[in-house]
């Protein structure tokens, strides 16, 4: 929900120090301009929570669907302590919408439970490019702290 309570923690917060992480951002190309907004939010806060660009892996992909594909090979290499997922899925006047959003989706998640690795998912489902346009920065930030601090959280867990 937008405006949804996610609940705060100052950038100070030990669960958000990024400096000793590499992230994996995959993007999708399809909607370029809100996915290129989402990706440049989530950069800068990456650097914000002082992961090293150095650190930081991104690659691009055609459209969502083949955002899990890429996922998959990344957390493959074992180089990562948590990934991010960038796109953006606006409803169009036919069931694609609901085939690439939950086939996004699920692949996503599939990927997080079988390599163990924290995947922070940014795959914007919309109805509208203005609800994208919206949502873009804050997802994109977003994207980032979650991964950052689930990163740090599965190395807490062992």
């Amino acid at each position: 929900m937008f405006g949804a309570d996610k609940g705060h923690l100052e950038s100070t917060d030990a669960r958000l120090d990024g400096r000793k992480l590499a992230i994996a951002i995959v993007q999708a190309r399809f909607n370029e301009s809100v996915t290129n907004a989402l990706a440049e939010a989530c950069r800068a806060e990456l650097a914000a929570l002082g992961v090293p660009t150095k650190n930081i892996e991104h690659v691009m992909v055609p459209g969502a669907l083949e955002v899990p594909l890429a996922l998959q090979a990344l957390a493959e290499q074992n180089s990562y302590d948590a990934l991010i997922a960038l796109g953006c899925i606006i409803r169009g006047e036919t069931y694609h919408f609901e085939l690439v959003a939950n086939e996004s989706g699920a692949g996503v998640t599939r990927v997080a439970l079988d390599y163990q690795i924290p995947i922070a998912n940014a795959i914007l489902t919309v109805e509208n490019m203005e609800q994208a346009e919206a949502r873009q920065s804050d997802k994109g930030r977003d994207a980032a702290r979650v991964a950052v601090e689930m990163a740090n959280l599965m190395d807490a867990i062992g």
